[in-house]
């Protein structure tokens, strides 16, 4: 049970939303303007706020602006009547979790209210997990200065944790991603990278979807076509993932592999758009792995396309989308080294 901040100058919505919550057995408080809301935050604290865009005077997205300043772990729910994937970028970049579009149906409601409610309790489990985690890399550091094998050791079964994080919440996510660093890896050694950067690689490749334990899993596991707004949500992973890493002192650069991973050479990637070198080499290597396990394997909304269909899209799209000399190496190893996936 939750106590949810209902926002909207519609009274009909209001109360329409009240009562479709009350039948999840939440609490609700009702206010007709951003500063009625304002008012009551100052007073009552709240698991949840849902939020219409589109109110006289404040708009939506102002309010959301200032409780995500001032009340940083009540996360907001937007309610719209218009499915604009602009209107959707700028509300996600200034941390709404979900969009319930007008007019809403009950269960809808009740979906979008509990996976923002579990994506929460996510953000603020990971927070803790990184901070305890944090605090032993801390000690370990410290204990174990002059042994590195050790200080490695303990990383890499941080890493793992990481993983196994990922895997009991959607274990398709947790093979693609140990493919991905088989094949990361492979890469990198065909490159003649140091052994100590090629582990990076391959850590960073085990847990480069971190960021998926915050989208819903009805989105994830989704058959057919995905929406823009739904499409922009799994579009954030990426930063998610970086978020969760990037106060961890690795001696690799995890974080940014994870925050890179999907950019593209010509800067049409996400979510930073770099183009060619801005982009790290770890993360170059990475985008090529990624997309051709990703063709090559089973997905909910489509079947395998196959590993020529991927080894296509690479050559295709070579110097373009991916690093030429990568795509190289990646096709010399499944033609001519008989490089697989197991």
């Amino acid at each position: 049970m939750a106590h949810i901040l209902i926002v909207d100058d519609e009274q009909m919505i209001r109360s329409l939303l009240s009562d479709i919550l009350k039948t999840g057995h939440h609490t609700c408080a009702l206010a007709a303007d951003a500063s009625q809301a304002r008012k009551c935050m100052k007073t009552v604290s709240f698991d949840l706020i849902l939020c219409d865009i589109n109110m006289p005077g404040e708009t939506g997205l102002e309010f959301i602006r200032y409780t995500a300043s001032k009340f940083p772990d009540t996360p907001a729910v937007m309610v719209t009547a218009i499915d604009d994937p602009m209107i959707a970028e700028v509300a996600l970049k200034i941390g709404v979790y979900d969009f319930i579009v007008k007019p809403f149906a009950p269960n809808g409601v009740l979906i979008s209210v509990a996976n923002a409610l579990r994506r929460r309790q996510l953000e603020i489990d990971n927070r803790v997990y990184r901070e305890g985690l944090e605090k032993i890399v801390e000690e370990r550091t410290a204990a174990l200065r002059d042994s590195m094998q050790k200080i490695t050791k303990a990383l890499k079964g941080s890493i793992q944790a990481i993983a196994r994080t990922v895997e009991t919440r959607d274990p398709h996510t947790a093979g693609h991603q140990q493919r991905v660093a088989n094949l990361a890896s492979a890469i990198a050694e065909e490159m003649l990278l140091s052994d100590d950067r090629i582990y990076g690689i391959r850590m960073a490749g085990l847990i480069h979807d971190l960021g998926k334990v915050a989208i819903p899993t009805g989105i994830l596991n989704k058959p057919g076509r995905i929406s823009n707004i739904e499409f922009e949500l799994i579009k954030t992973h990426s930063r998610i993932g970086y978020n969760i890493l990037k106060d961890i002192d690795f001696p690799w650069p995890i974080a940014q592999v994870v925050l890179q991973h999907h950019e593209r050479m010509d800067g049409s990637g996400y979510p930073l758009g770099l183009t060619g070198e801005k982009i790290i080499l770890e993360a170059r290597i990475l985008a090529v792995a990624d997309v051709v396990e990703a063709m090559a394997s089973h997905r909910p909304y489509r079947p395998a396309l196959g590993i020529d269909k991927a080894l296509e899209e690479i050559t295709q799209n070579r110097n373009n989308l991916y690093d030429a000399g990568i795509v190289d190496i990646c096709l010399r190893l499944f033609r001519e080294k008989g490089f697989s996936f197991k």
